[in-house]
């Protein structure tokens, strides 16, 4: 079973459903450290076993060297000559099968102890000390928060202020612990995948070769070890391209000034709200995680801590108005009222911030919304006519000089000598007119350059804008010809000039694979470079970034089929409709453009021009 992503937004919010969602990974975790418990434990008898056995066979070896045949007569026949060195052939060629397999032996703690053991320690055990640092400030900012709500407001001001800034200082330490156990749990989940299957994959091999298999077993397993090291390469290479990025995400929701709460699908406002209730020992503030739809108006309350000798539920309300508590009227601040239809008399709720008031009231058309500013949208490199010159250019100068150079589209040139050459042949004062012939380029210059091109052009020649990749690589659709028909539809319901771009990239790419002998630029280097250069989500999130590999996938399907997706418009029949599907998916967001500049090289930026 697959566990959603932990999105580093989550953690700012801290709602129940992520809590849940962060214990089925500790869960997990522990499922994982149990087992390899286990393979250690069960691997060292078995080097053990393997010890014993080797010991028993030299002294094998030894006992037939030992053994003379005694023959009569002076002379010996050749069939005799034979037959008195066969035990010293047979003990010789037993001590050089033990020698060997004692090095094996020797080496089989590197091959799968020491690696599942350094696992445990610097994955595991990091990510369990990551786990008492998020509890502990978790601890500390509630405890915090408890007090700091129960603050009356008609204390001094330098008092409050100072109750705010020792919250704040809190919940920023809550924060950051928060994400970086997120960010540490889902590493040791991805790292798994190869840290613990490669270990047991070598010792796998060196069990095979001990116990002398014969060839065609040997040869049997080959076809099955390659294609898993293809897997488990595979897998390295998304968790290596996606960990920079991760990484990045991370630090900047822990620098961010702003904190950005990131709201469930549904729900058009959610957080923790103190609610005031009335007991049998008086009046009392109850700590409540609420959800607001407000397309239905509904209003949920789900508690967070049960009393003792108390029973309490989720309540389900149906709003009928929101208004802000006068200041005077209590001494709790950030109070408002709500009216709902299942309660004859107003809730008084309690937002844990004025910030917080504010965009409850404006979720719920309060008496005081805020308006934000429009956002402004950045300039965007078009897609036009020099747009496609450049293109056809860089095209023309790689497969006139590159094509056969190792590593083309892989190594990166200067982020100054692109940015020099982008300037110059995008200036408006000479447009397009750079010679590409000039000493001083050189493929990688131009290949960096046309791959920021694509990145950056509002209009790039990308299918994903109106790709699902998970109705498209479903458990239900796992048919080759389906997704390449539904890539084939994909690709003609693009704009006629994106389509015309795409395909002058495609058989670009073609080209250059089809030198992979002298190049080492295959289909599959293709996909990973390529596919998020074309291909960018909308929102950075760590989901977004797991779908990096179904990009790749997409790109080396439009290589591979580059003459089928191409020939022409598809007919109407394909692809075929895919079948209900077994489960509930988990819901994925759709992917589309992305508006910002993508970080293909750092300080790399888009070339600004003055138009008189």
């Amino acid at each position: 079973m697959g566990h959603p992503p932990l999105e580093f937004s989550d953690c700012y919010s801290d709602s129940p459903d992520f809590r849940e969602r962060l214990k089925c990974y500790e869960n997990e975790l522990e499922k994982t450290n149990k087992f390899l418990k286990d393979v250690i434990k069960d691997g060292n008898n078995v080097i053990n076993a393997i010890k014993e056995y080797s010991l028993g066979v030299q002294k094998f070896s030894q006992t037939l060297q030992s053994f003379q045949f005694d023959f009569i007569g002076d002379t010996l026949t050749d069939d005799e000559i034979n037959i008195a060195e066969s035990f010293r052939e047979f003990a010789g060629l037993l001590q050089d099968v033990e020698e060997g397999r004692m090095m094996l032996v020797q080496n089989a703690c590197d091959l799968l102890i020491k690696p599942l053991e350094k696992f445990r320690k610097q994955q595991i055990g990091v990510t369990k000390e990551r786990r008492k640092k998020f509890e502990k400030e978790s601890e500390k900012y509630y405890s915090q928060l408890d007090r700091h709500m129960n603050l009356s407001s008609k204390k001094k001001e330098t008092q409050l202020q100072e109750a705010d800034g020792l919250l704040d200082k809190e919940r920023q330490a809550f924060y950051e612990s928060s994400v970086e156990y997120v960010y540490q749990i889902q590493q040791v989940q991805d790292r798994k995948k190869f840290d613990v299957v490669e270990p047991v994959l070598a010792f796998l091999q060196s069990i095979l070769t001990l116990n002398n298999f014969t060839v065609e077993m040997t040869q049997d397993f080959l076809p099955y070890k390659q294609e898993l090291q293809l897997s488990l390469q595979n897998t390295r290479n998304h968790f290596e391209s996606t960990r920079e990025e991760m990484e990045e995400l991370m630090k900047r929701m822990k620098g961010s000034a702003q904190i950005c709460i990131r709201h469930s699908q549904q729900a058009t406002m959610e957080g923790y709200i103190y609610v005031q209730e009335k007991w049998a020992l008086g009046v009392t503030w109850v700590k409540y995680y609420c959800k607001y739809f407000k397309d239905n108006k509904l209003f949920i309350m789900m508690p967070v801590e049960q009393k003792t000798g108390t029973r309490q539920t989720t309540a389900q309300l149906t709003l009928k108005s929101c208004v802000r508590r006068k200041t005077d009227s209590t001494d709790k601040r950030f109070c408002f009222d709500i009216e709902t239809n299942e309660r004859c008399s107003p809730v008084l709720l309690q937002a844990i911030s004025e910030v917080n008031r504010k965009q409850w009231m404006e979720a719920m058309d309060g008496k005081e919304p805020i308006y934000h500013s429009p956002i402004q949208k950045q300039a965007e490199m078009d897609l036009n006519d020099i747009g496609f010159k450049f293109v056809r250019k860089c095209i023309n100068f790689v497969e006139t000089k590159g094509l056969t150079q190792e590593g083309v589209y892989r190594t990166v040139g200067s982020n100054i000598q692109v940015q020099k050459f982008l300037n110059a042949f995008f200036d408006p004062k000479c447009a397009a007119d750079v010679d590409f012939n000039s000493t001083d380029m050189d493929i990688k210059t131009i290949t960096s350059a046309l791959k920021f091109y694509l990145a950056i052009c509002g209009s790039c020649p990308s299918i994903v804008c109106v790709c699902d990749f998970s109705y498209i690589f479903s458990p239900e659709s796992e048919n080759l010809d389906y997704r390449l028909g539904a890539i084939h539809s994909l690709v003609y319901k693009l704009p006629e000039r994106n389509r015309e771009m795409l395909e002058l990239l495609i058989k670009h790419l073609v080209s250059v694979c089809s030198h992979s002998s002298e190049n080492l630029m295959t289909v599959s280097n293709m996909g990973v470079i390529f596919g998020p250069t074309l291909m960018r989500a909308e929102e950075e999130t760590v989901a977004a970034m797991l779908d990096i590999k179904f990009q790749n996938i997409v790109m080396e399907i439009l290589i591979e089929d580059y003459c089928k997706i191409f020939k022409g418009p598809p007919e109407e029949t394909i692809p075929p409709p895919i079948p209900p599907p077994r489960v509930t998916p988990r819901r994925r967001q759709p992917i589309t453009i992305s508006k910002r500049p993508p970080r293909l090289y750092p300080g790399l930026q888009p070339p600004v021009f003055e138009r008189k």
